[in-house]
């Protein structure tokens, strides 16, 4: 009888070491400038394992974990009940296309309308996923309720709302779309927190405002209660819809299930990936029944979306990050955080701000830095210690897992004022 395991390819069975000794390794941080398109500039490291809010390298050494895989590690790497449900889920099914339903799909949706403003939940793949169903829908409502002309789309400058089409055009940031041609009509951004600009730019003809109610990859900068009042007043006034991205500041990363939640304004439409899936590509955009009731069969889908294997870990995320004393944690782990930054300062009068929300936070650089975050993000490599960075390469960003531990925290800002201390010195 055909064995599908001792019949595998050697290549294929080789994959289940967790390390290859080193004079057997095939794939190198080299490989990756030989193969790969060269649309990123990844670490000079290769991870190899990693667990809770540690990460070990091909090499052995290890890393204290501050960037979260850009806010996705809700619960860090590898935790044991999100392996346990991806395992469960494995056994029993892993696909099954939206011709059905299958029952992890079904709880995770129903688990979402319990939670939030929302009546309908889409699910699919991931944040960029999320937001173009989003903004589909809301120019679909738009145009059933009021006829085509009513199609604008308004965003905030430096936003960023993932890398397909509509939603990368959508994004406020020139350089993501320079050198590929016309970018969708009927897009207008105003300064992110200028209440006055989003005003000048609503008329009737605006189908939807799309906000992240705090601004990630553009600068780390909270909506002021202001701005996010006024966007739902003037959505409300216009009769268009307002959008949350909800990609990163979702499930938990602000000390709230959504961010939402903590502002007082709530969308028509909310967009999540990223952290509720706990590193399994999953995401979502749910929506009121008013709103969802205009997308029918047909006008949207997606294969691999509301699979088995990603509802089932999403499942076991909710059911963790929504308890008033994780949610609390949140918040601690924060002003932990906050209170490291502060001591580095002190000593090196590095940071002109530190700002954001929970476990989501920037630490601007002073002039004397200004475009310089990556290099701290490469010194931190070498002591150990990864973060992110944001703006215009002016801002350390932080998005550590939400049950990262204080003895993590600790040892991470250990790590990161030695690799403050070296640039700093050889300056």
């Amino acid at each position: 009888m055909f064995d599908p395991i001792r019949n595998a390819p050697a290549h294929a069975t080789a994959a289940v070491a967790q390390v290859r000794p080193a004079g057997e390794r095939r794939v190198t941080r080299e490989t990756y400038d030989r193969v790969m398109f060269q649309t990123y500039a990844p670490a000079a490291f290769v991870p190899a394992r990693a667990s809770g809010s540690r990460i070990w390298d091909t090499e052995g050494r290890d890393y204290v974990d501050f960037a979260g895989g850009v806010a996705v590690l809700s619960l860090g790497h590898c935790h044991p009940a999100l392996v346990a449900a991806l395992r469960a889920q494995a056994d029993r099914m892993w696909h099954v296309s939206n011709y059905m339903v299958n029952e992890p799909a079904l709880e995770l949706a129903h688990k979402l309308v319990e939670k939030t403003f929302a009546d309908r939940v889409f699910l699919c793949n991931s944040g960029t996923e999320a937001n173009e169903g989003a903004l589909k829908t809301a120019r679909k409502w738009a145009s059933t309720h009021f006829g085509e002309r009513k199609h604008r789309i308004i965003s905030t400058t430096n936003a960023f709302h993932g890398r397909t089409w509509l939603a990368v055009s959508t994004g406020g940031s020139p350089k993501y779309v320079r050198g590929m041609g016309p970018v969708p009509a009927g897009i207008t951004h105003v300064p992110y927190n200028d209440v006055d600009a989003l005003a000048r730019a609503m008329d009737d003809d605006v189908a939807c405002v799309i906000l992240e109610p705090m601004q990630g990859e553009g600068g780390m900068y909270p909506g002021t209660p202001a701005f996010l009042a006024a966007a739902r007043e003037l959505c409300d006034r216009h009769r268009a819809l307002l959008i949350f991205d909800e990609i990163q500041s979702g499930v938990g990363r602000t000390g709230a299930l959504y961010s939402y939640m903590r502002k007082g304004v709530t969308p028509d439409i909310l967009t999540s990936a990223k952290g509720i899936g706990g590193g399994f590509p999953i995401g979502c955009f749910m929506a009121t029944e008013d709103v969802a009731q205009v997308m029918q069969p047909g006008t949207h889908g997606t294969t691999y979306g509301g699979n088995p294997l990603g509802a089932a870990v999403a499942n076991t995320v909710l059911d963790i990050v929504d308890q008033p004393a994780f949610l609390a944690r949140v918040l601690e782990a924060e002003a932990r955080l906050r209170a490291g930054f502060e001591a580095i300062d002190a000593r090196y009068r590095l940071f002109a701000d530190v700002r954001g929300e929970g476990l989501w936070l920037g630490c601007e650089l002073v002039a004397a830095w200004k475009n310089r975050a990556s290099d701290f993000m490469k010194a931190g490599h070498r002591h150990g210690v990864i973060i992110l960075t944001a703006g215009n390469n002016d801002i350390l960003r932080f998005a550590p897992a939400l049950n990262i531990t204080d003895a993590e925290i600790d040892e991470g800002l250990a790590r990161l004022e030695r690799a403050v201390a070296e640039l700093l010195s050889a300056a």
